[in-house]
C-alpha cells in the first residue's frame, strides 16, 4: 500500500505572492507526502508577475498555477485538508472558513514581497528571500515523521517552525 499523502493549503491575502510560491516548495520537496494547495481570502484574481518569474528561475511549472479564494477549499468536495498554514499576519488574523477535515493550523507569516518597491534587481532579491525564508520551514516541516507523531505534538511542531524561522539578525 501506498504512503498516504498529506493535503497542506498555504493562506494569504492576494494568494499572489507567499501562499503561491510555498504551494510550489511543498510540492517539490514534499512530494509524495505532501501534496500542496494555496489560496485567498481576498485573492486579487492574478499572480504577481515576479512571482511567476522566479518560479521559472527556479524551474517550477508554473502553467497551471492560479489566484484563487479560500471559499474553493471549504466546499463538503474539496479534499480534506491535514495542514493549513497561513503566511501573511492579515490572513491570519481574519476568521477562517470550517475546513474539512478539522486540520492542524499554525502561523509561518513572511513579509509580503509584493508590497516591496524598489530596483528590479532589488525586487528579485526580496522575492527570492520571501521563497528561501517559505522553502527553509517547509523542508523542515517535510522532514518531520508526520505518520508517528501524535497530534499534540506535531501541533506544537509546526508552530515552533514558524516562530524559529521569522528570527532575524
Amino acid at each position: 500500500m501506498a504512503p498516504r499523502e498529506f493535503n497542506v493549503l498555504f493562506l494569504c491575502t492576494g494568494n499572489s505572492a507567499r501562499s503561491i510560491m510555498a504551494e510550489c516548495a511543498i510540492n517539490r520537496w514534499g512530494r509524495g507526502k505532501f501534496r500542496g494547495f494555496s489560496a485567498g481570502s481576498h485573492p486579487r484574481g492574478a499572480i504577481h508577475p515576479r512571482t511567476l518569474a522566479l518560479l521559472a528561475e527556479l524551474n517550477y511549472a508554473t502553467a497551471a498555477l492560479r489566484s484563487k479564494s479560500w471559499d474553493e477549499f471549504a466546499r463538503p468536495d474539496s479534499p480534506p485538508l491535514d495542514f493549513v498554514f497561513t503566511v501573511c499576519d492579515q490572513a491570519a488574523g481574519e476568521t477562517c472558513p470550517v475546513w474539512p477535515g478539522q486540520p492542524i493550523t499554525a502561523h509561518w507569516g513572511a513579509a509580503d514581497p509584493a508590497a516591496f518597491v524598489g530596483s528590479e534587481e532589488a525586487t528579485r532579491r526580496f522575492f527570492l528571500r520571501i521563497y528561501t525564508e517559505l522553502e527553509n520551514r517547509i523542508k523542515i516541516f517535510a522532514s518531520l515523521p508526520v505518520d508517528s507523531l501524535d497530534r499534540f505534538t506535531l501541533e506544537r511542531r509546526v508552530r515552533e517552525i514558524g516562530k524559529a524561522a521569522t528570527r532575524r539578525e
